[in-house]
């Protein structure tokens, strides 16, 4: 058990993040940690669960801003903690990761996407100057995180990039707290309904998703923010939108419900380069409520859908084929509960966040050892 005074740091994500404050803090505070997490969303500063958290103020929607005022304002908050090892979350704060360094702190970077393959697919930046701002965040990237002490990756695919810039890298995935579900509905009491809860953009293949429940004998039952805003008025207009039960955005609870109440849980994203290599938690949490799973064809889902029995993958950009696959389990509701039943096992015996979170607490014991 250690007392050791450690800081959580993100100017994004909110205070209560599955995988920031729920999954890493707690089980660092079950360890004996001192745990403090600095955040920027306005709520205030609070002692939630023996975690302390600190709140600069709710973060500017203009990136530039955030960029610059709220960055500074979490590295100031940081310096007034005086915590003897940072962990940041967000890749605007490798700005202040050297200056942390530079004051004789610990400082572990946890990388959840690779940022330099997420900007080539962001619409908001104009297409013929991506691939520079790319090029230029990643020799950023490397200059900053090859000077850290440690890197937490949250896919193999970002372990494998990071092991080449900083030896001390530790695979850390974002699976399922097998504690926080609880015992399975009674399959002949779902409705006869698929389910996607997450973010609901056009790359995450919404657009495909309704179009194809336009030709299946059930319901979409829907749930989360869209992004932008005004793309709910797009698919207002598309032909399934009569059978999509929105439930806009919802808290743990509501998602048990939904999921509860499906038979299926959708996961077509669209094969952009920072999608394929990905592990969404969502695909893992529709496995742990005993949901087959229809998701995108990339080889790395396939290995697991696929070869587990768990699902079926299909072409995230082919309506078709996402309707055939729906009804099909949907019509056969015998093999979609064993699918289902498979991947329930399969997140008990490999990809929870118990497993995970070990691979955590012995790098943060090693690290202790250096101060």
């Amino acid at each position: 058990m250690s007392s050791t005074k450690i800081c959580h740091l993100t100017s994004v994500h909110p205070r209560y993040d599955i995988r920031i404050f729920h999954k890493e803090c707690k089980s660092l505070s079950k360890e004996g940690f001192d745990v403090n997490l600095i955040v920027a969303d306005g709520l205030g500063d609070e002692t939630k669960d023996t975690i302390r958290i600190f709140d600069v103020g709710k973060s500017p929607s203009g990136r530039l801003v955030r960029f610059t005022k709220t960055v500074q304002k979490v590295y100031r908050k940081a310096n007034q903690i005086n915590a003897k090892i940072y962990h940041i979350h967000d890749p605007e704060l490798l700005i202040i990761a050297s200056r942390l360094k530079e004051k004789g702190c610990i400082v572990i970077f946890d990388s959840h996407e690779d940022v330099p393959l997420q900007i080539l697919s962001k619409a908001y930046i104009p297409s013929r100057i991506r691939r520079l701002i790319s090029n230029i965040f990643a020799k950023l990237e490397q200059r900053v995180v090859s000077k850290l002490d440690a890197v937490i990756a949250a896919t193999p695919a970002i372990l494998s990039k990071f092991s080449k810039i900083n030896n001390n890298s530790v695979g850390v995935n974002n699976f399922p707290i097998i504690e926080n579900h609880l015992p399975l509905r009674n399959w002949d009491l779902k409705e006869r309904a698929i389910c996607y809860v997450g973010g609901i953009t056009e790359s995450r293949g919404i657009r495909e998703l309704i179009e194809a429940i336009n030709y299946v004998d059930g319901k979409l039952n829907l749930a989360g923010d869209y992004q932008p805003a005004k793309l709910r008025d797009e698919l207002t207009r598309l032909k399934g939108w009569g059978k999509v039960e929105e439930y806009g955005y919802v808290d743990r609870i509501q998602i048990q419900h939904i999921l509860n109440s499906s038979r299926i849980g959708m996961v077509t994203l669209h094969p952009n380069v920072n999608y394929l290599e990905s592990l969404p938690i969502k695909m893992f949490e529709y496995m742990i409520a005993g949901l087959p799973v229809i998701c995108s064809n990339f080889p790395l889902w396939q290995k697991i859908v696929e070869e587990n029995k768990c699902g079926i993958t299909v072409d995230p950009l082919d309506p078709k084929a996402i309707s055939e696959a729906t009804n099909y389990l949907l019509n056969e509701p015998n093999i979609a509960y064993k699918m289902g039943k498979n991947g329930r096992a399969l997140i008990f015996e490999k990809y929870n966040w118990e497993t995970e979170s070990k691979k955590l607490i012995e790098m943060y014991e090693e690290l202790v050892q250096q101060i």
